[in-house]
């Protein structure tokens, strides 16, 4: 690419996407196909699809990281961190904003209805972001014993968050590690990363096993924050933790912007801000630091391993928080509407987005005639 593009236009293009982006990863690959492909030409369908490849083998949000490689094919590092901010920033936004709202020490029974059955669908869509990630990682399992072992991975990740709760990130590690033993006997491992536990560092390390740590698509955040979150720090209850994840996925960009609920029940509006800050500050370094090489990266047999044993115990652990998600469900109505949600995603196989307000409608009308709403 030869052609010199403004970074004024990197802004006006990147935070239209930003606003526009509802749908999650599938509905911001199809944006920057489109910008980057079909209308601008900025870079090949080939170079595109690489890119997309790449981005899948790095922990954290890939469609994050897809629009941040894209600015950084542009402009380098100045496009790179401008297109990123860009995209994050309007979903950010809007998710702090309606924080302040859901989170309000006495919200109107209006605005409970509609997180409440906003939230009641939440386990229902997890299981759909599961399931949408089987087919793919399956592929990527070779042979009956890289099936078997896929298995085992998909159960231990299941069972994580139900038994070692904030911990479920070492069976994701752990599995990759394994998957690439068994190609390759050698393998050294990364640092150990540790917390520090005391003031701001436990939001600080949720944050950053959400951004550095999470493998296998956006909601693998659930089961790395659910426990920190809720049993260990108590920022949230069980029914305001199901309002976070359903904001995340209602409002535009990334899920990952989750965190930023997670950090203002913890914190505020700062906590907020920290919490997104350290959640996406590894996508912009894997990015700018890794972009050079990202042909190598697709060809290198041990990230690929990798990749295979930590994705499928990530299904797993997504599959393993929507029982941790169900259990959220403080009334009865909340039932159905998961009941409803469950066929319309997993039966007949809907959107998510609609699912989420179709449920929040039906919360605010629980509201209106009086049933329980609140978390």
């Amino acid at each position: 690419m030869t052609e010199v593009v403004p970074l004024r236009t990197i802004a006006r293009e990147w935070l239209w996407i930003g606003i526009t982006g509802f749908g999650g990863p599938p509905a911001h690959i199809a944006l920057l196909r489109r910008l980057c492909v079909d209308r601008r030409g900025w870079v090949s369908a080939t170079e595109f699809e690489d890119g997309v490849a790449a981005c899948n083998l790095l922990p954290g949000p890939a469609s994050t990281q897809l629009s941040i490689w894209l600015a950084w094919r542009l402009r380098r590092t100045v496009g790179a961190l401008l297109g990123g901010v860009c995209f994050i920033a309007p979903g950010l936004v809007a998710i702090l904003g309606l924080s302040v709202v859901f989170l309000a020490r006495a919200p109107h029974p209006v605005v409970l209805g509609a997180a409440a059955g906003a939230g009641a669908a939440v386990a229902a869509v997890a299981v759909h972001a599961a399931a949408s990630l089987v087919p793919s990682s399956w592929k990527r399992a070779s042979g009956v014993w890289g099936r078997r072992r896929w298995l085992l991975y998909a159960f231990l990740g299941a069972v994580a968050p139900l038994v070692i709760g904030p911990w479920v990130v070492l069976v994701l590690l752990a599995s990759g590690v394994a998957e690439v033993l068994v190609h390759r006997h050698r393998f050294r491992a990364p640092a150990a990363l540790v917390p520090v536990f005391g003031g701001l560092a436990p939001l600080a390390w949720t944050a950053f096993k959400v951004g550095a740590l999470s493998y296998g698509g956006g909601f693998v955040i659930i089961p790395l924050m659910q426990s920190d979150a809720v049993r260990r720090y108590h920022w949230l209850s069980d029914g305001q933790f199901l309002y976070a994840v359903a904001l995340g996925q209602i409002t535009p960009g990334p899920v990952v912007h989750t965190v930023a609920v997670v950090g203002y029940a913890a914190a505020g509006i700062g906590g907020g801000l920290l919490a997104a800050a350290i959640a996406f500050a590894p996508s912009f370094l894997f990015v700018i630091l890794g972009a050079p090489h990202f042909d190598a990266l697709r060809g290198n047999a041990a990230a690929q391993s990798f990749l295979t044993g930590a994705g499928a115990g990530a299904i797993g652990a997504i599959a393993g928080s929507s029982i941790l998600l169900g259990l959220g469900i403080g009334h009865l109505w909340q039932i159905a509407v998961l009941a409803l949600a469950a066929v319309w995603l997993l039966v007949l196989r809907r959107g998510v987005v609609p699912a989420l307000i179709g449920s929040a409608a039906l919360g605010i009308l629980a509201a209106l005639v009086g049933l329980p709403v609140s978390a």
